[in-house]
């Protein structure tokens, strides 16, 4: 048996809720433990967890984010008035994934998993293609109003002076509703920063959409702040990596999109990123094959899953049938976290064996080996059907071989 490697820093470590707090389990148990003297400083975001500390445990696990620079998440509840009821809750609980984005003003970067015998559905796409979502704002922080009869309804600013601004929005002549949304300039530059770091790191093409030719302030101020930081920060380096940032009206670039090869970074406000992240994780194979990662413009990651929890699956589990759930998307979350930690602390074997997890989940995968929701769409014929834990023990003897 090999000596495990080492660490010197250890991972914030958020566990979850349901079929995927099971799986993360055994990933530790199974792929992680065996290899790694593995260090993380541990926080439960289950629900219950959260419901007890009045949810200071999960600002207690961004904040331990902050310290250490790299976390790995498990899939999260965010509750619902059935949850509220199932887990008798305090009170509905805001999204986790949305309290540790907004503390470390981070982005969402989400890229498909790639493997031969999964063809993506537009016959064109050969690389991934990573989306960035905006995390603040817009409609997920929008106030909302029922308009019952007529009237005026108007935008109004009131400065920090007592000055009000005022514009009309809409002269009602019967019941419609209403939405106000804001951003502010430094989540925005935040977010191109954050981008155009990411695309470096990478080196592949930036693309950033709205619709400027409709919101002429709104959307035309995202357009300018990315610019602005490209030329004033980001050109040259740009330049010098041989990697391209241009801006295009959203519906261009999903025509563009639509035609490309793949093996960009396309930065889309939040609502945007939200909806793509999702066509091209579906267009691509699964959510189950999407991984995501949150980076702060001061250095900070947070790798998780793309996908919820699994609850279907968890209430199959819990009653003892068998599930065929697939962990790869988590595992992935482990394997980024595990490379990253290497790379800042720089133990190259950390590195390499986060690189060597992923190519035997690959190779697991691509030999016709996967769970339920893969066979049916492989191009594999007669792929083998595996359960939940026996695909990550397959997992585990490539990592032996």
């Amino acid at each position: 048996m090999m000596e495990k490697i080492k660490m010197t820093t250890p991972l914030v470590e958020m566990d979850g809720d349901e079929m995927t707090r099971i799986l993360w389990r055994w990933i530790k148990e199974e792929l992680i433990e065996p290899y790694v003297d593995l260090k993380t400083v541990y926080f439960d975001l289950g629900l219950e967890h959260r419901n007890e500390t009045d949810d200071r445990v999960t600002l207690e696990a961004a904040e331990a984010n902050r310290e250490y620079g790299v976390a790995v998440k498990c899939a999260t509840i965010t509750p619902n008035a059935a949850r509220m009821t199932e887990y008798n809750l305090k009170e509905m609980w805001k999204s986790p994934n949305g309290t540790i984005r907004a503390i470390l003003d981070g982005t969402v970067f989400r890229t498909p998993i790639v493997v031969n015998n999964i063809a993506p559905n537009v016959r064109t796409w050969k690389k991934p293609i990573t989306i960035a979502r905006h995390a603040y704002g817009d409609v997920y922080r929008a106030s909302e109003m029922i308009v019952t009869k007529p009237g005026r309804a108007e935008l109004v600013f009131t400065g920090a002076d007592g000055r009000e601004e005022r514009t009309l929005i809409h002269s009602f002549s019967g019941p419609g509703i209403l939405q106000g949304m804001h951003n502010i300039n430094a989540s925005i530059e935040s977010f191109a920063r954050s981008c155009f770091s990411y695309a470096l790191s990478l080196k592949q093409d930036l693309w950033f959409s709205a619709k400027d030719t409709i919101s002429k302030q709104y959307d035309h101020t995202f357009k300018d702040i990315f610019q602005e930081i490209f030329e004033k920060e980001y050109s040259k380096s740009f330049e010098e990596a041989g990697i391209t940032y241009f801006y295009t009206l959203i519906d261009d670039a999903i025509a563009r999109v639509m035609k490309s090869e793949g093996g960009f970074i396309w930065a889309c406000k939040n609502y945007d990123g939200d909806v793509m992240s999702d066509m091209i994780s579906s267009a691509f194979g699964s959510l189950a094959m999407m991984t995501s990662v949150l980076v702060s413009p001061d250095g900070n990651y947070e790798f998780e899953a793309a996908h919820g929890t699994v609850q279907r699956h968890y209430y199959k589990y819990r009653s003892g049938e068998e599930t065929s759930t697939n962990s790869v998307a988590t595992i992935f979350a482990w394997t980024g976290a595990l490379r990253q930690r290497g790379r800042i602390d720089q133990i190259p074997a950390l590195e390499a064996f986060a690189d060597a997890l992923e190519k035997a989940v690959i190779d697991t995968i691509e030999s016709g080996v996967m769970t339920k929701d893969l066979a049916l769409i492989t191009t594999t014929e007669n792929p083998r059907t595996v359960n939940s834990l026996d695909f990550i023990r397959e997992v585990a003897g490539r990592i032996e071989r």
